[in-house]
């Protein structure tokens, strides 16, 4: 398996401008924010098949791949993803975890136990990489889900033309891959928003 990116040529809309590959890209993204928020019923039950969906409604319009797990190794920088052959496994296990932390929660959570699920189901997600592209936007969406599913607004980790909230974020991305979850907890926490306020 050797590491690849994507080349803006593989899109089903023939794009080759990389500026309106990401303009395309964000507007999937938009599409499914709007969804998770004016179509979606919560509570929802989660499963691997909800993450698929996810990314196959922000993806789908430009690449084939779009709600399939990666068959690669890709170039994340110093990051090296699991093989592309564990994906489905570690996806079940996730969702799983991720189940089982929530049984664990009382019936109405603090801030700070909401803000330790979100963080620990967003970095999870980001680390297993599950897609051949679009995994963050994806990890983001779906935090977004279980923040709605508990009662809270969006959470905006970071906004793109922000560089500093950007390297805010990837240093709580790479201590929780040291097993310190708390900098991503704070960045999340920070976010929480009832709805309605």
């Amino acid at each position: 398996m050797g590491h690849y990116t994507d080349a803006p040529e593989d899109n089903l809309l023939g794009l080759t401008d990389k500026a309106a590959l990401n303009e395309q890209e964000a507007l999937g993204v938009a599409r499914v924010e709007r969804y998770l928020l004016e179509e979606f019923e919560y509570p929802v039950e989660l499963s691997v098949a909800l993450l698929q969906d996810l990314h196959r409604r922000a993806f789908g319009h430009l690449y084939d791949w779009a709600g399939h797990w990666r068959t690669q190794v890709p170039n994340v920088g110093a990051y090296l993803p699991p093989p592309a052959h564990r994906v489905p496994q570690l996806l079940y296990e996730f969702v799983d975890e991720l189940r089982h932390r929530q049984s664990r929660l009382p019936e109405v959570p603090t801030d700070a136990q909401v803000a330790a699920l979100l963080a620990y189901a967003h970095h999870r997600l980001v680390a297993i990489h599950p897609y051949t592209n679009g995994n963050g936007r994806t990890a983001r969406l779906f935090t977004n889900l279980l923040a709605y599913n508990y009662g809270y607004q969006d959470v905006v980790l970071y906004r793109r033309e922000n560089g500093a909230g950007r390297t805010e974020y990837l240093q709580a991305i790479r201590h929780a891959d040291a097993h310190e979850p708390g900098p991503l907890q704070a960045l999340i926490s920070a976010q929480l928003r009832p709805l309605g306020t």
